[in-house]
């Protein structure tokens, strides 16, 4: 219990470094969601755990410039 715990606060604390130090890097603003990406994905780890590893990654796979994007909460 204790080791999926760590876990899941390494990937949300790598989630939050990407948004904080690489994401603005970024000339122009890339996720056609609302949230982003990375936000939706923290909020379905929280919720979630594990299981909302894999919508985040459902979610980033949609990310593309075919998909019209928009607003898509986490249910």
């Amino acid at each position: 219990m204790r080791v999926k715990k760590y876990i899941l606060l390494t990937l949300k604390f790598l989630i939050r470094f990407y948004q904080k130090f690489i994401s603005p890097l970024k000339v122009v603003p890339s996720c056609r969601f609302y949230p982003t990406c990375s936000e939706y994905t923290l909020q379905a780890i929280e919720k979630y755990g594990f299981y909302g590893l894999w919508l985040g990654f459902k979610r980033i796979v949609k990310c593309h410039p075919f998909h019209p994007g928009g607003y898509d909460p986490l249910k």
